[in-house]
């Protein structure tokens, strides 16, 4: 198996460059677990690199370069440019952008058929999704759990229409044969869903080996118990890889006007087409945003999802940046104590 077989592209790299590719597979803490030309591998930050700025820390999925060491912890010393990928807010620091998952092609948005079945939850992912930059591909778990599998499936087409729904069950092997046409060799998929939705059920269901802990549903919310504790890509049997990292239970609505552009394009499309440029679309004359709700064009709930996902990335991007004023402030009252002190001593 070599670097082609884990994704890498001829794009992806230039001759001349210090060091070999290699990805990461798993991340832990300050240490990577890595595949490059020489099997697997382990390696840590190159501090001058990373810690000085330089380049972007890699995560699960990235591509990086690495000076190989036999034997040791090899030194990663560049993050490669990355084709698709999910950020949140920094959780140590409190603002900042982290990047949890990088380079896949498709995204399984994940939701079981119990009472975790959740249409504004399926709307915020998918807009996430679309802002990553890869393929969204809903995936219905535990389809054993209900009677009826169509009614979810038509309520899903009609909030994302386009996207493809499939309703599996990883117990008695539903719907698992069309999930295959995405699981191609060199092929990345990421898992995005809440906890205990059946994401390590489904890895274990589609390697057919239990590389994932799976504990049961609690009797009394009919939820599963999250099992992912760490970072990782896993290889399938068929060349295919499968991302799932408990990062993406906390990817935050910021910096996502591409995702809601084309999450709610049949929302956008009456958007400057009212009376007046300035329409806040509540009294004024002339609203094409009434007119298509009174109309039936366009549903209620769906300008209400649009508005409050709105809202959310514009919340989110204030607090960011009411983070980065504060930091500017402590970080001047800090340089101008320092002085203070220099000119008491002296």
């Amino acid at each position: 198996m070599n670097m082609k077989d884990y994704g890498l592209t001829p794009d992806m790299t230039t001759e001349n460059e210090k060091g070999i590719p290699a990805r990461v597979i798993a991340v832990h803490k300050e240490r990577y677990a890595l595949f490059c030309e020489y099997g697997e591998t382990y390696g840590r930050l190159k501090t001058k690199e990373y810690y000085g700025g330089f380049e972007e820390f890699p995560t699960v999925g990235d591509f990086v370069r690495i000076d190989y060491i036999p034997g040791s912890d090899s030194r990663i010393i560049a993050t490669l440019p990355r084709k698709t990928f999910f950020s949140r807010r920094d959780p140590d620091i409190g603002r900042g952008e982290q990047i949890v998952a990088a380079n896949f092609d498709y995204v399984f948005i994940m939701q079981s058929l119990n009472q975790d079945f959740n249409e504004k939850r399926l709307e915020r992912y998918l807009t996430l999704t679309l802002q990553s930059g890869a393929v969204p591909v809903v995936v219905l778990t535990k389809a054993d759990l209900v009677e009826e599998q169509e009614p979810y499936i038509r309520c899903v087409e009609r909030i994302v229409p386009g996207v493809k729904v499939h309703a599996i069950s990883a117990r008695s092997g539903l719907g698992l044969e069309g999930l295959k046409s995405y699981l191609e060799p060199g092929k990345t998929v990421a898992l995005l869903g809440s906890s205990g939705i059946g994401k390590s059920s489904l890895v274990n269901a589609l390697t057919g080996q239990e590389l994932m802990r799976v504990n049961g549903i609690r009797e009394d919310d009919s939820k599963g118990r999250h099992t992912t504790t760490h970072r990782q890509l896993i290889m399938l049997k068929n060349g295919s890889m499968i991302i799932d990292t408990p990062g993406m239970r906390e990817l935050g609505m910021w910096d996502v006007s591409e995702g809601l552009g084309e999450a709610f394009a049949d929302v956008e499309q009456y958007i400057g087409r009212c009376r007046f440029s300035n329409c806040r679309h509540l009294s004024e004359p002339g609203c094409a945003i009434k007119a298509a709700i009174a109309s039936g064009e366009l549903p209620k709930e769906r300008w209400d999802s649009y508005c409050k996902l709105k809202r959310e990335a514009k919340y989110s991007d204030a607090k960011d940046i009411r983070m980065r004023e504060k930091q500017k402030r402590n970080k001047g009252f800090v340089k101008k104590s320092d002085r203070s002190k220099t000119d008491w001593t002296d």
